[in-house]
Parts: C-alpha cells; structure tokens; sequence
C-alpha cells in the first residue's frame, strides 16, 4: 500500500513557504506517496502543484465541501500516516499537535519549534526539525521503508 502524507502550512504562504511546498510534493510524489492537504491556497495549493507536477496523486480537504471547518485537521491527521508541516499558522499547529498525539512521524520544515511530548500511543514522541525538503521527506517516509 502506498504512504499517505499530509502536508500542512498556511493559506496565505510566504514565496519561500510556497516554494518549499512545491518541493515538498514533488519529492513526496517521486517516492510514490499519496499527499493530502487541505486544499485552497498557499502551502497547500503549492504542494498540490509540486505533487500534481511530478505525477503524483494528491488528495485536498476542503473545509467547505466537507462541512468540517477546522475539524477537518482531524480528518486529514487521521487519513495520513505522516505529517510535513511547512511554515505555520494556527491551523498548522494543530494538524501538528494531533499528528504528535497520535504517534505519527512529523517533520517540521521552518515551522514551530516544539519540544518533545507524550504520544497518546505510549512514549515520548517529538517533531523532526528540519532545513530542507529533502530531509522533510526522508523523516516522514525513511529510504528504508517499503512503498
């Protein structure tokens, strides 16, 4: 089965956040991943285009068509095996927090520094700060684990 990652960041995204994004998703696509996102503008629209460039598939969630609003974080955490977030808004820092509560790899690729916590799966799980998109992808999808 293919991974499923989700991407986070802000709808109204910095030139720097967008164009890591797009690299985000252009590398998750290459590596055969399924990305998730939220759909609409700045990191996610970026994203969406990287992963969408490379052939990839790419799934959004819009707080509109779903009729979640912000609950639709939830969704996305839930769908997804991993989690990359790039840049950071209020929305991004709680598809972090979820991600983190429900044990699932996150890296975090100039976004909030946050330290270590417990995981609602047991243990101490942290975020991967991260300077590159391609490390972002390599802590959320190890060259090791099989696609």
């Amino acid at each position: 089965m293919r991974p499923c990652v989700a991407v986070a960041g802000p709808g109204e995204a910095s030139v720097r956040e967008a164009e890591l994004a797009r690299q985000v998703g252009v590398l998750l696509a290459r590596r055969g991943a399924v990305v998730v996102c939220g759909g609409l503008s700045g990191v996610m629209e970026a994203c969406a285009q990287g992963v969408t460039s490379a052939g990839g598939t790419v799934v959004g969630l819009l707080r509109v068509a779903t009729g979640l609003g912000e609950l639709r974080n939830g969704l996305l955490v839930n769908t997804c095996d991993a989690l990359v977030a790039v840049g950071g808004g209020w929305g991004t820092l709680s598809e972090v927090a979820l991600a983190l509560r429900a044990g699932k790899p996150v890296a975090l690729l100039e976004s909030w520094a946050l330290p270590d916590a417990p995981s609602a799966t047991g243990g101490i799980h942290g975020p991967v700060e991260v300077a590159t998109p391609a490390e972002a992808v390599e802590a959320v999808l190890p060259s090791t684990r099989v696609t």
